[in-house]
């Protein structure tokens, strides 16, 4: 049956399904009486839908509230125990897997760290080894929190690279400076992962899926236009122009500084990357006299770093030189950069998020922001703020489990064994950012 518009019944339940959950789950809990103005529906067209949303269990009631000269009036919310959702991390010193239920309350997390062994840096992103750590880590979630694996609505995975979708081997990875050309990640888990087939995974750029959690439901709430920067290893970064979301990922840290330039990790000459990731940093700093602990992690030597740099008041102990001017031209180089992201895109923030972003601190911000003040046009340099996010390590996980989250509520709450993917999903999903950034 076709209704109005070209769009069939089971169109319209679908979109009516999909107003109620989604008002609920950002908004709940919320009366029936409530829901009626909040998605545009009629009394009749709640009732239906609320009714129909809880025989299948994903609606509850959650207490209820005095009306104006009436009864009580029940309360429902989407029950978190209706669905799950995985989101993994594949960062550049570890494995992050987290299991969510429907509400994105974490379940159950495991982390797996990605050791160099041998000569080769490439060694810790051998495919076979990170797709083994995925599996694994799967597989302990689910254990840990007793979780049925038929429960899962999908696996979300942020990675490094470039991301190529829409092939017959799903997603496609291009990752340059961890040594993955034209990897078919979601053919591999597919294969590797013991779940059910039905069971969608969504891969995206890591720096996509942070700044998307960090827009929707961290400090770039409510911000018409911002750019999110993956600070690790190397630098990466995210734009989003509106509130909509979830942005375009940016290559900004193979963005060019000075021409002819150190070697970076990528191949090329003079990348900011070269200069201002954690990797270049700690290497500059050997280069410079300085020692880090050996044997010592990159997270551990940026520590080691740090404490050299800055010494805790009353530890007797003055400031390290070499590490103060490494810290100070790595200050610089990225306060170049983020000038060019604030002359080309004049966002309202930049936002720091990744794990040498969130340990280099605000100490280390307010001399980034003095160099981009210094580098960028002051018209937009003086309507911009930046600042560090506020999801933490856990918000690339986050995001990426945001992605098969998405396309279930787009879906009305259904379960599909093809789906939309992100892109088809996202305008059911951005009407309620939209509403809910405006609030």
């Amino acid at each position: 049956m076709r209704a109005t518009n070209g769009r069939t019944v089971r169109d319209l339940r679908r979109e009516n399904r999909t107003a109620v959950l989604r008002r609920l789950w950002f908004d709940g809990p919320m009366s029936r009486f409530s829901l009626g103005p909040a998605t545009g529906l009629s009394s009749g067209s709640v009732s239906n839908v609320v009714a129909e949303l809880a025989a299948e269990g994903l609606v509850e009631e959650a207490g209820s509230v005095d009306s104006a000269g009436g009864r009580p009036r029940t309360l429902l919310r989407v029950r978190p125990g209706s669905g799950c959702m995985i989101g993994v991390d594949v960062g550049e010193t570890r494995i992050r897997i987290e299991l969510f239920d429907l509400t994105l309350t974490e379940l159950a997390r495991t982390e797996r760290p990605l050791a160099v062994d041998g000569d080769e840096r490439h060694d810790r992103y051998e495919v076979g080894l990170v797709v083994g750590h995925i599996r694994d880590g799967i597989a302990e979630v689910l254990r840990t929190a007793g979780t049925d694996p038929g429960r899962l609505l999908g696996v979300g995975v942020g990675v490094p690279g470039i991301v190529a979708h829409g092939g017959p081997e799903g997603a496609v990875v291009h990752g340059q400076t961890i040594g993955w050309d034209a990897v078919p990640l979601e053919r591999l888990l597919r294969e590797s992962v013991d779940l059910p087939a039905a069971v969608p995974y969504r891969i995206d750029n890591g720096a996509r899926t942070l700044g998307q959690a960090e827009l929707w439901f961290g400090a770039g709430r409510g911000a018409h236009s911002a750019v999110f920067v993956l600070f690790g290893s190397g630098v990466g970064a995210c734009v989003a122009t509106d509130p909509l979301g979830p942005g375009r990922a940016l290559e900004w840290g193979h963005l060019t500084v000075r021409v002819r330039g150190r070697r970076c990790r990528c191949g090329a000459r003079g990348c900011l990357e070269a200069y201002a990731g954690a990797e270049a940093l700690l290497e500059r700093w050997r280069e410079a006299g300085g020692r880090p602990p050996a044997g010592a992690d990159e997270e551990t030597a940026l520590t080691a770093l740090l404490a050299a740099a800055y010494p805790e008041p009353g530890s007797g102990r003055e400031p390290d030189a070499t590490a103060l001017a490494v810290l100070e031209e790595t200050a610089e180089y990225l306060g170049a950069g983020f000038a060019d992201l604030v002359n080309l895109f004049q966002p309202e923030r930049i936002l720091v998020g990744g794990w040498a972003g969130l340990q280099l601190g605000e100490r280390f911000l307010d001399r980034v922001r003095g160099h981009a003040r210094d580098y960028a046009l002051r018209y937009p340099a003086d309507r911009v703020t930046i600042g560090l996010g506020t999801l933490g390590p856990e918000a690339v996980t986050i995001g990426a489990a945001i992605l098969p989250l998405a396309d279930f509520f787009a879906l009305g709450g259904r379960r599909t064994e093809a789906g939309p993917g992100p892109a088809e999903a996202q305008p059911a999903w951005t009407t309620t950012v939209r509403e809910r950034t405006a609030h």
